[in-house]
């Protein structure tokens, strides 16, 4: 065990709670871990996958974490693959083959391919050694992040078999979740192993303030090094960072509506330094692997605590000082509250989206079952006529339900394919001088176009060919409208995988019970979070692990609360 993760990762030991859960892992029991933030949860199926014969299936429900994951081990030259939304049918193909021919390690699956066909056909033939699901809290239905595409798992380790040991991760459940987690991946035998939450180097501050902008100027002022500013929309984050850099503060902003590259470029100017501060929405910080952020500021309240413990938990990660700050008034909460409300649009409504999204798509009645589609959830509503919060709430309801699943955006380069022979494509590019010149240029920089779609960059066969990339692109589709090959242009947006045919009215099933249910319980953890932020009578970190079932947990001493008690 030990020799495995020194061979691949040249550590010398292992982090609290990795040991014991590897060992679980490697004695065949199905194992449940709850690891708060930072806690390295990758490394306790890595290690056992890599000294069993077989391959791991890896269950995660982001796309850009999995490629992520998939390039640090292909890195440390441990094979792995990834299968999601996006891919074309050949791809998932090839890839499911390597996965049970190959010498691959590591397969990692989204959520809602595990459902189709082809997947579940190929993994009758894999020899599956563990079967992981991160982010394991999604398969409740009492979490604070349920996807009805987990409940897929079961159907899983039905082929597989149940002797093959279920390693399932996260980083917040309460008992009850715990419990139905375990209840749904049908455990053999219930087997929970839950980490320390306290932070013995985190001290959270809460502050009850109606002039955010002037304590975050403090916080920035007081703390030095690099720190997270949490806000609840896109447009707060820009003009946050906009006066932070008013204030001679090295900051930037960062949300999903920022193109890839963008994004990309934010992030590693903020990793070496060059940035002090990003301020972002929740899209910002899974994964990201940053240890010494010196503090996390939520300027808006988050709707849970899991929420709120996963984003402060990304501050001194190298164990060193750090602060998790949360600023709070009274209108945050009555905005919160009607937040939830906003969230769940009246069932008419959903059901209307529902029928409008399928004729945006384009698909009539009986049609559109397992189509993968980019979907662009403002261009939707400007379409229909829909605030942009209703339509999404409603495409995120009928997501709960089972009808369709919304990836995060997706980014997916060119592909393209000749459909015509070398000899025939050789007489074509005599006629003409700049079709010859292009084509060549493609054989030149990519092998297999006859034979498969290969990806392809748009900007480097611009540089390559001295062409304006708008030139490379229209000279694609000029070869595609002759069809002389198979041109699939860049995808950078969210897919919508839609699970059944577009149902007629009286079909569409959405039970008020159930709509009531979840309403209900999304208010009891807003409310839970109310009492923690609200209670300045007991230490923030107690009332918390309460919360996730730690009911010994001491006074931490470090809190505002606690300074308060002890001055």
């Amino acid at each position: 065990m030990l020799e495995t993760l020194r061979r691949h990762w040249g550590y010398e030991g292992f982090r609290p709670m990795q040991a014991e859960i590897i060992g679980e892992a490697l004695a065949g029991r199905d194992v449940l871990a709850i690891l708060p933030t930072g806690g390295g949860k990758s490394i306790c199926f890595q290690v056992p996958a890599l000294m069993r014969e077989g391959i791991c299936i890896v269950v995660s429900p982001l796309i850009a974490l999995m490629k992520d994951q998939v390039q640090h081990l292909k890195e440390r030259s441990i094979p792995a693959l990834a299968v999601y939304s996006g891919m074309t049918y050949r791809e998932i193909d090839i890839t499911l083959d390597n996965a049970i021919y190959g010498e691959y390690k590591f397969l990692y699956v989204s959520p809602e391919r595990l459902r189709s066909g082809l997947f579940q056909e190929r993994l009758r033939r894999m020899q599956v050694n563990f079967l992981v699901v991160d982010e394991a809290h999604c398969i409740s239905q009492w979490g604070y992040d349920f996807r009805p595409d987990y409940l897929e798992i079961a159907a899983v380790r039905q082929i597989i078999g149940p002797q093959v040991p279920v390693i399932a991760l996260t980083a917040t459940a309460t008992p009850v979740v715990a419990r139905d987690i375990m209840g749904r991946l049908g455990f053999r035998k219930e087997n929970l192993l839950t980490g320390d939450f306290a932070r013995e180097n985190l001290s959270y501050v809460f502050r009850k303030t109606d002039n955010k902008m002037g304590q975050l100027l403090k916080v920035c002022g007081s703390i030095a090094g690099s720190g997270i500013v949490y806000v609840a929309r896109r447009k707060s984050a820009e003009d946050i960072a906009a006066f932070l850099r008013s204030q001679g503060i090295a900051a930037e902003c960062y949300h999903a509506g920022l193109p890839n590259d963008a994004r990309s470029r934010i992030q590693d100017a903020w990793k070496t330094g060059e940035t002090r501060i990003i301020v972002s929405t929740n899209a910002f910080g899974m994964g990201i692997d940053k240890p010494d952020v010196r503090f996390v500021c939520h300027y808006d309240l988050p709707d849970t605590l899991e929420g709120y413990y996963q984003e402060a938990g990304r501050a001194g990660r190298d164990g060193q000082p750090a602060y998790a700050v949360l600023l709070w008034n009274r209108s945050d909460i009555a905005r919160l509250r009607q937040t939830v409300r906003t969230a769940f649009p009246p069932l008419d409504t959903i059901r209307d989206v529902y029928q409008q999204v399928y004729t945006y798509l384009g698909f009539a009645y009986e049609e559109g079952k397992d189509a993968c589609v980019k979907f662009e959830v403002e261009t939707f509503a400007r379409r229909f006529h829909i605030p942009a919060r209703t339509a999404y709430y409603s495409v995120k309801y009928l997501e709960t339900a089972g009808y369709w699943t919304l990836s995060e955006t997706v980014q997916i380069p060119a592909r393209i394919q000749f459909t015509v022979s070398r000899d025939e494509l050789y007489r074509i590019q005599l006629g003409n001088a700049d079709t010859d010149r292009f084509v060549k240029l493609l054989l030149r920089m990519y092998t297999g176009l006859f034979t498969e779609y290969v990806p392809i960059d748009i900007a480097r066969i611009a540089t390559a060919g001295r062409y304006a990339p708008a030139v490379v692109e229209e000279m694609l589709r000029g070869l595609s409208r002759r069809q002389l090959l198979k041109f699939i242009p860049a995808i950078n947006a969210p897919m919508l995988t839609l699970h059944y045919e577009r149902l007629v009215p009286r079909n569409l099933r959405l039970p008020q019970q159930d709509y009531d249910t979840l309403l209900g319980r999304r208010l009891e953890r807003l409310e839970a979070l109310v009492q923690v932020v609200e209670n300045d009578g007991e230490c923030r970190c107690r009332q918390m692990y309460r919360y996730f079932g730690q009911e010994d947990a001491k006074p931490c001493g470090k809190c505002d609360v606690c300074r308060l008690q002890n001055s």
